[in-house]
């Protein structure tokens, strides 16, 4: 199968992904410890291996960044959104940079309606004027450091992946160096608004519609009590069977994306995921959550091991990803 023709299924895949779903609690979602990761570095590799194969999402738990840190990155996050919206405007998305601030501005092609939701992105090469160090003193220096941990366990994480793929040490750590200027890896705050009580939310309305992620991997940091998020394995996209993945503190869920998709030979499966708004029944507070997203620098070449596709740069891959779900 040519990567055109993966693109072409996988966006008739999504147009049909706007509906309710039907949920499904018999799909394990596991949760791998990292402890003593050095030590166990094989046996780790391996789960990760089969649970990434399974269905591309797992969650990771003594991954070594410690909860304080994750606690003061979700307060820095809430006190940057609760600015006033002039404010925030300040620090706007730079287009095509995937930095600053933008608000209700992703249409999913799976239900061709705006996300509810506000975000904050941090692009290292791309970050000038957009730190609210006026309003927010100390904001920067802790943002950056909190991003710096996320990428050296999303390398870690990888460099089991390579070894399974046959790669050489330190091949992705190569590929994701954050003293470049091609440093595309972003790490990304969210902010999903609060419903009133009395609201009807159309069927037709999510928090984030379904949608699969370009990057290599993804690590997620989401509070306990809110929820939402779900997966679709490919295998049960036709039967509409949505998981729940459940939020907790201690845990960072994961998911492979489209880059290591391609990168592994179609080996690795990057599935479909969307957030659903709250039930009648359910909490509608807002919702918080931090995204890392670990994808090449832009002047990498994705190629697998078997050579299944042509090789392209990381670059024009996230520019052929964007114009297929977005520039529609």
């Amino acid at each position: 199968m040519t990567d055109s023709t993966y693109l072409l299924g996988e966006l008739a895949k999504e147009s049909r992904m706007g509906g309710a779903g039907t949920e499904t609690s018999a799909r394990e979602i596991r949760r791998i410890d990292l402890a003593d990761f050095d030590a166990r570095r094989s046996q780790i590799t391996e789960e990760l291996w089969e649970a990434a194969t399974d269905i591309g999402f797992f969650q990771l738990v003594n991954h070594g960044i410690d909860q304080d840190r994750i606690d003061q990155a979700f307060t820095d996050a809430a006190a940057f959104f609760a600015l006033p919206a002039e404010t925030k405007a300040r620090h706007g998305l730079k287009k095509g940079m995937n930095a600053g601030w933008e608000s209700m501005t992703q249409v999913r092609p799976s239900i061709a309606k705006p996300d509810q939701k506000e975000s904050y992105q941090l692009t290292r090469p791309h970050m000038e004027g957009l730190w609210p160090q006026d309003v927010l003193p100390g904001f920067q220096e802790r943002t950056l450091d909190f991003e710096a941990r996320c990428r050296s366990l999303a390398m870690n994480v990888l460099g089991c992946f390579a070894e399974k793929l046959g790669l050489p040490e330190g091949f992705f750590v190569r590929a994701h160096d954050p003293h470049s200027a091609q440093y595309q890896s972003t790490l990304r705050m969210l902010h999903y608004f609060a419903v009133p009580d009395d609201a009807q939310i159309p069927a037709d309305v999510w928090r984030a519609g379904a949608h699969t992620d370009f990057d290599c991997l993804t690590l997620l940091f989401q509070r306990a009590g809110q929820g939402g998020l779900q997966v679709c394995p490919g295998k049960e996209a036709e039967a509409q069977e949505w998981t729940p993945v459940e939020p907790a503190d201690d845990a960072i869920t994961c998911n492979i994306g489209d880059m290591l998709m391609r990168w592994s030979d179609d080996r690795l499966p990057s599935n479909f995921h969307r957030v659903k708004s709250p039930g009648p029944d359910e909490d509608r507070s807002a919702r918080y959550s931090i995204a890392f997203f670990a994808q090449a620098d832009r002047d990498v070449v994705i190629e697998g091991p078997q050579r299944r596709y042509p090789p392209i740069s990381a670059a024009d891959y996230i520019q052929q990803r964007i114009a297929a779900n977005f520039a529609r």
